[in-house]
């Protein structure tokens, strides 16, 4: 049974989620399962994964409406790289549930840190806001996707910090287009960790439910502030990279008991 506190943070945590997803198309959702775990209370980092996936995933599809009536999403594209990390999604996750939690929450903050890495090294990318779906990159969004579905569903994570990286170097697409994009990603690969999660009873539904409602307010805002600042993106990518960077190694030191 939740408590008012509780609630009350699950909503706050849903809403930095959502924020993050609307603003960069990534960001929060990786935040999101050490928000359940060291803020929210779950003792079970498998259901904290399980119920974050829920929660990313249907934010996701809030946020990519919103970028999809702007036109930026490359769909082709998207699709192809989304249905390429379903698959990895699905084989990701059923190994994540074999994993013991604290070490799986070890190797989650070193992810983050490899993320934050590769935020702060696309920052600059400027890209073909023309580009399509051609010979040339479809192997690369397929390879990109199955990577990027198998960590994600591995983790429990929307994955798009790492998603966005991978649709700008496979098909050279600006940052913009790439963070619309990413949702169709973001949204399937967290349906399929969510859909194997659920199957073990690993997903806490009412938690799910207000991290969604948190999620939905927090992506209205951010889809508003990211199109205000889409000259800054560069400086909120850093940002986000530091905070990436800090929450990573909390997690780490936790994890391996340091404190």
């Amino acid at each position: 049974m939740l408590t008012t506190i509780q609630i009350a943070l699950a909503v706050a945590s849903g809403s930095v989620v959502g924020f993050s997803l609307g603003l960069v198309g990534g960001g929060g959702s990786i935040l999101a399962v050490p928000l359940l775990v060291y803020l929210v209370g779950l003792e079970n980092p498998h259901v904290a994964i399980g119920t974050s996936a829920v929660a990313v995933a249907l934010n996701a599809l809030s946020n990519l409406a919103m970028h999809a009536r702007s036109g930026l999403v490359k769909w082709r594209c998207a699709i192809v790289f989304a249905a390429a990390g379903v698959a990895g999604a699905l084989l990701g996750s059923t190994l994540g549930k074999m994993v013991d939690g604290q070490k799986l929450l070890a190797l989650f903050a070193v992810l983050m840190m490899v993320v934050g890495g590769l935020m702060l090294r696309e920052r600059g990318q400027v890209g073909d806001a023309a580009v399509t779906l051609s010979r040339e990159n479809w192997p690369k969004l397929v390879g990109f996707g199955l990577l990027a579905g198998l960590l994600s569903g591995f983790f429990g994570i929307g994955g798009g910090f790492l998603i966005v990286p991978a649709l700008m170097f496979a098909a050279g697409m600006p940052i913009l287009n790439a963070v619309a994009s990413s949702l169709v990603s973001v949204a399937a690969f967290g349906l399929t960790t969510a859909g194997n999660y659920a199957w073990s009873g690993l997903v806490d539904w009412p938690l799910a439910g207000l991290f969604v409602g948190g999620g939905i307010l927090g992506g209205l805002l951010g889809g508003r502030v990211a199109k205000r600042l889409a000259g800054r993106r560069g400086l909120l990518t850093m940002v986000f990279a530091a905070l990436i960077f800090i929450v990573a190694i909390y997690m780490l030191i936790r994890s391996l008991n340091l404190i």
